[in-house]
């Protein structure tokens, strides 16, 4: 049955394609050719007539959008064009735009075509702000229709595929990404503000390095030379931070060859800040007010619903890794002595090890994933994590089997991840090549980046620094309950 009404749907999109095409012969026929049409200067759009119709009223605008709606009734009929940010009502009349453009209105237009519209700002009987048309031009035809007004596009699978037609159809899918650009703009002046400078690191990349995430692998023809999407901006920036630039950040994207859900798209934005001076506490501090500025440019206010919950971003819980595992198993590994010990409990528990993976700092990670990250809704910091799992923090003075690292959490979502950044040269050079090792052994061409240790040789000051998702910031800022609802052109399977 799908198959048939599939079937029957395109055919009638095949027709009425072939009269919206037969409409654009006639009117090239004629001398009126839409696509010859190069500029139409708007003056006005739908939110300043609308929401400034005291100071509007009674003058000349002009306005253009894509027409949404057509009540013909006689000599005067009423549209509504979609702009930007919203939809505005027209009026037009036979005897204001003239009898051979009212006609081609009536016939030659289509739903979905983008017009122009000059004429005077009033209100109808209903109270409706509206422009009344004494010049209507068709700027560019729709050769294929709109979805159904009633139904609307509701397949998310063509959502995602027809971004341009989830815009055109759901303002509120626009609203998301109009307030998607504050965010990242908010994020640029809070840092520009700051003395921070943006830079652009290599996205391609000579060697697969020992980090856990998998990446894409492509191949340089002139250099006969295999290469890698960046999985991470990090080293570069680093590198930045030996040359004197104390203060740096790159917002851009991140590619990694895994797995797609609600959290996870193979391609996302990330922001990555490095400060020269400061230590994982600072950068803490650092967080907070970046989500406060964030969200009240953004959003005008502090309580963030999410999905029917309220988010307080004015106050942020901390707790260390270990004080969290106890909190919520039971657990406390400050009483556990040993690997052997660590393993026991994660058995008697039920908490299952990654092969390899069985340190003590394994398996309080484990714990941690286990019995912690979805407990964790309103925003909360966790730190000092197990050096195992933390290959590029300082270790702690009095404590080197921890980090000064820290992740922080909302709506069990891990949202950004900091460290106190190891500068030790000799000791990042034997993490790396511990990390290599381990990704060799599963059949991968992991290498230690010696360009970056060689940075590290020259000396770098102790640094803070900190990795934001962007995209799942955005989700929390819209109400999004999928990333690919943030991201305007999400992965997607190509159709057969």
């Amino acid at each position: 049955m799908e198959d048939i009404i599939t079937q029957q749907e395109e055919k009638e999109l095949q027709e009425q394609a072939r009269i919206r095409r037969e409409k654009l012969a006639k009117l090239r026929g004629e001398g009126r050719d839409p696509y010859q049409i190069t500029s139409f200067p708007v003056t006005a759009n739908s939110v300043s007539v609308k929401g400034e119709f005291e100071a509007w009223e009674g003058k000349t605008v002009t306005v253009a959008g894509r027409m949404m709606s057509r009540r013909v009734m006689g000599k005067a009929s009423f549209s509504h064009i979609s702009d930007k940010f919203g939809r505005l009502q027209i009026y037009v009349t036979r005897q204001d735009v003239g009898e051979e453009v009212y006609a081609s209105y009536k016939k030659d237009f289509d739903i979905g075509d983008i017009v122009g519209v000059e004429g005077f700002v009033f209100k109808t009987q209903t109270g409706e702000v509206s422009v009344h048309a004494t010049r209507f031009v068709l700027l560019s035809k729709a050769l294929l229709p709109l979805p159904e007004k009633h139904n609307g596009l509701k397949d998310v699978d063509t959502k995602y595929r027809l971004r341009h037609l989830d815009l055109v159809m759901n303002q509120d899918v626009r609203d998301t990404f109009f307030k998607r650009a504050k965010i990242i703009s908010s994020i640029r002046k809070f840092l520009d503000d700051r003395g921070f400078i943006e830079a652009d690191t290599p996205i391609l990349l000579p060697l697969e390095i020992g980090a856990d995430a998998r990446p894409f692998k492509t191949h340089h023809n002139a250099l006969d030379l295999d290469m890698y999407l960046r999985i991470e901006t990090e080293l570069y920036l680093k590198r930045l931070i030996v040359g004197g630039f104390e203060k740096v950040y790159e917002l851009g994207r991140i590619f990694r060859n895994e797995g797609m859900d609600n959290k996870h798209n193979p391609e996302f934005s990330s922001v990555e800040i490095y400060q020269a001076y400061v230590d994982y506490h600072a950068v803490m501090d650092f967080v907070e007010e970046l989500y406060k500025f964030v969200a009240s440019e953004a959003c005008g206010t502090l309580q963030i619903e999410y999905q029917g919950t309220m988010l307080d971003l004015g106050h942020w819980e901390k707790l260390t890794m270990v004080e969290s595992v106890k909190k919520y198993s039971g657990v406390d590994f400050d009483q556990i002595a040993t690997a052997e010990e660590a393993r026991a409990i994660a058995a008697e528990k039920g908490v299952e090890l990654e092969k390899g993976k069985d340190t003590k700092g394994h398996v309080l990670a484990a714990f941690f994933d286990a019995f912690v990250e979805d407990k964790l809704i309103q925003p909360t910091f966790i730190y000092d994590y197990p050096v195992e799992i933390s290959p590029l923090a300082k270790r702690k003075p009095e404590d080197p089997t921890m980090t000064e690292r820290f992740e922080y959490f909302m709506m069990g979502m891990e949202m950004g991840n900091a460290f106190s950044e190891l500068n030790d040269p000799i000791d990042q050079e034997k993490r790396m090549a511990e990390q290599a090792e381990r990704k060799r052994a599963q059949g991968t061409n992991a290498q230690v980046d010696e360009d970056f240790i060689d940075a590290l040789n020259r000396g770098m000051p102790p640094t803070g620094g900190l990795g934001l998702g962007v995209d799942r910031l955005v989700m929390l800022l819209t109400n999004s309950a999928s990333i690919r609802d943030v991201l305007l052109f999400p992965t997607m399977k190509p159709k057969k």
